[in-house]
């Protein structure tokens, strides 16, 4: 059915904020701003997979359009581009008009930075992390070597439908794969940990964060899908990792090396800089932004270190509360989304990787790392929750949404 021209552009744009994932209540509280400076009255729903409009019309008629948008992928670069031009139009220094040529763009706009640096970030990010876990060095280079290998999937999925469906649990089994086969080789590799510090990217540590937030800020049903959906994302990892640790078993005799750390405790701050650097060239963030991305991520790391003697909930929680801080601090300053410097800071935290060494413990029969791992995930939630809460992140969010309320008590009383 032909869409109105007068409702076009908030079509437009509501698809864009969901593909680019600004969260759910935020792309609502937009369109319905966006709407009554058109003049238009209207009520909103923004679900993962689908975007009902309502609009209200004269003579107590409504005009009722539903879309079925499928979740787009990690780009903070564009969700920083898309937040952008809704502030624009709604400050008037965009017209609707050229609005809507700047979503056009953004569709083809060649956002990040090559495949070359790409390819590096995947390297390095690997690498790093191994780094923070306290493994070896010989751990720290084969993790990076895997991250070159899984980076040549990720342009695989790009060409094949089949290896994008697969690619989680793909990259998962082929780090393994490599993991268990050089580990015969080098007894100082920490077989868990390098498996996770392989695919560090694929932990799903934008989504959790994105769904804490919404489940947060009331915004249930959207919420708690992407938190299940972030889930399914990391069992489908596990199961790569336990398909390929029973198969292994078949040809090789796989057993866990005892490794020794032999990294420098002082290059763990150069790591999470590292870490920190690659991640925001993966997640494909505004070169204007990288910077401050960095140092959200580092203040992150470094506060919930320095607590570390408060124990996991307390250290987590005030992490959680510098890394809102902080992000809002440098939302205020680049006028992007807070979320652009949040997600580098919540990932930090890494409440993925800690279910994720828990689970792998279990299958490769390493003594003591599984028996509080449980209560260690649940803690963490708990902290980021609870810092989420106490730090206001969502204190001007129900401001506007008892704003929106009234509107649409005020359009449903007409």
């Amino acid at each position: 059915m032909q869409i109105p021209e007068k409702y076009k552009f908030i079509v437009q744009l509501g698809k864009a904020l969901h593909t680019y994932g600004v969260p759910s209540y935020k792309s609502q509280i937009y369109l319905t701003e966006i709407a009554e400076k058109k003049g238009i009255k209207g009520s909103f729903m923004d679900t993962p997979t689908w975007i009902n409009y309502v609009f209200y019309e004269e003579d107590e008629q409504t005009y009722n359009y539903v879309e079925c948008v499928l979740p787009g992928e990690l780009n903070l670069g564009a969700l920083s581009r898309i937040v952008e031009i809704t502030n624009n139009v709604l400050s008037n220094k965009t017209s609707f008009g050229e609005a809507k040529i700047a979503i056009e763009k953004l569709k083809t706009a060649p956002l990040g930075y090559g495949k070359i640096s790409e390819l590096f970030a995947f390297v390095l990010s690997a690498g790093a992390f191994s780094m923070i876990l306290d493994t070896s060095w010989v751990s720290a280079l084969t993790a990076s070597f895997i991250g070159a290998v899984i980076y040549i999937f990720t342009i695989l999925a790009q060409k094949s439908g089949y290896i994008k469906s697969a690619l989680e649990s793909l990259v998962a089994f082929v780090a393994t794969v490599i993991t268990g086969l050089l580990s015969l080789y080098f007894n100082q590799i920490n077989i868990s940990m390098t498996i996770l510090a392989s695919i560090i990217v694929f932990i799903p540590g934008l989504s959790i964060t994105t769904a804490l937030e919404e489940i947060t800020s009331k915004s249930l049903v959207s919420g708690t899908a992407k938190l299940f959906d972030a889930l399914v994302s990391l069992f489908k990892q596990f199961f790569g990792v336990v398909l390929a640790l029973a198969i292994l078993p078949l040809f090789i005799d796989l057993q866990p090396n005892t490794v020794i750390n032999d990294i420098p405790q002082w290059l763990d701050y150069f790591a999470i800089i590292t870490l920190a650097l690659s991640l925001a060239i993966v997640f494909k963030v505004r070169s204007k932004d990288v910077l401050y991305c960095v140092i959200a991520g580092f203040v992150s790391f470094f506060t919930t270190t320095l607590f570390d003697f408060t124990g996991i909930l307390v250290s987590i929680f005030i992490g959680t509360i510098v890394a809102v801080s902080v992000s809002k601090l440098f939302s205020k300053i680049t006028k992007s989304p807070q979320l652009v410097f949040l997600v580098p800071g919540i990932v930090m935290l890494v409440p993925g990787s800690k279910a994720f060494i828990g689970l792998s413990s279990v299958f490769l029969s390493q003594a003591g790392t599984q028996s509080n791992m449980g209560e260690q995930v649940l803690y963490i939630f708990m902290g980021i929750i609870g810092g989420l809460i106490f730090s206001g992140s969502f204190m001007d969010v129900n401001i506007k949404k008892k704003y929106l309320q009234k509107n649409i008590d005020k359009t449903s009383a007409q």
